[in-house]
């Protein structure tokens, strides 16, 4: 009889203890729940942190010259200043986690102001010889208008792929190319001394890649147009102010 109640406790003993560990796995469960949440949610905040200040740059000089008509350059440097101001908050703010206290010092700020300078610059003033179809295009880039000129720019660091196929244009162009001249081509250099139109491949790039190029102009203030007559490209366009 003893012998069969110490077996019956041990029975007992080994069921409380296997109870246990499933208690403990699925006390594991929540917690890798969260810490996969926690994760995600810090990726995304670092994504979006990370391409805020250059859809601010866009954005902001688009929306400038378009809404309120500014010139060229006074748009460009009020999204730049957009983005230095961002771009302070951010590093007081990582200064605030680290130390306690919101505080930037005079070299940091200077730095930070370097730093936009150079981007800026960057994007305004160089294209790479292989997000352009021919040195010709390479060499009429800095025709295209400013605003215009950052937004692509702006794209090819996101998509080292993309190839500007055609800026600027002259009548002759129209004729090489079998088509009648459009002489409100926005291709043409215009009133504001800038050309404001841009042709992109599409070809080879499948039909999400495109769309989503396309989604980003349209989002960013630009007019776009699938063409399909030399052919197929998208077009891209400022409108003159």
């Amino acid at each position: 009889m003893k012998d069969r109640l110490a077996e019956i406790d041990n029975v007992l003993s080994e069921m409380g203890r296997l109870s246990g560990s499933e208690s403990v796995r699925s006390d594991e469960s929540p917690s890798l729940r969260d810490s996969a949440r926690r994760w995600i949610r810090r990726t995304l905040i670092v994504l979006v942190a990370a391409l805020l200040p250059f859809l601010l740059l866009v954005k902001g000089s688009a929306w400038l010259y378009l809404d309120f008509g500014v010139p060229a350059y006074v748009a460009l440097l009020g999204s730049v200043g957009g983005v230095f101001v961002l771009l302070m908050l951010y590093t007081g703010f990582i200064m605030l986690r680290l130390t306690g206290r919101f505080r930037l010092s005079g070299l940091t700020v200077r730095a930070l102001a370097v730093l936009v300078v150079v981007v800026c610059g960057y994007l305004l003033l160089f294209i790479s010889a292989g997000n352009v179809k021919s040195t010709q295009v390479q060499s009429t880039y800095t025709s295209l208008h400013p605003v215009l000129r950052l937004a692509v720019s702006t794209l090819v660091l996101a998509d080292g792929d993309a190839v500007i196929t055609d800026t600027q244009r002259t009548p002759e162009d129209y004729e090489r190319m079998g088509l009648p001249l459009n002489e409100r081509s926005l291709h043409f250099r215009q009133p504001t001394g800038y050309v404001h139109a841009l042709d992109l491949r599409t070809k080879g790039r499948g039909e999400m890649r495109n769309s989503l190029v396309r989604l980003y102009f349209r989002l960013m203030g630009f007019r776009t147009i699938r063409h399909v007559g030399t052919a197929d490209h998208l077009h891209v366009s400022l409108e003159v102010r």
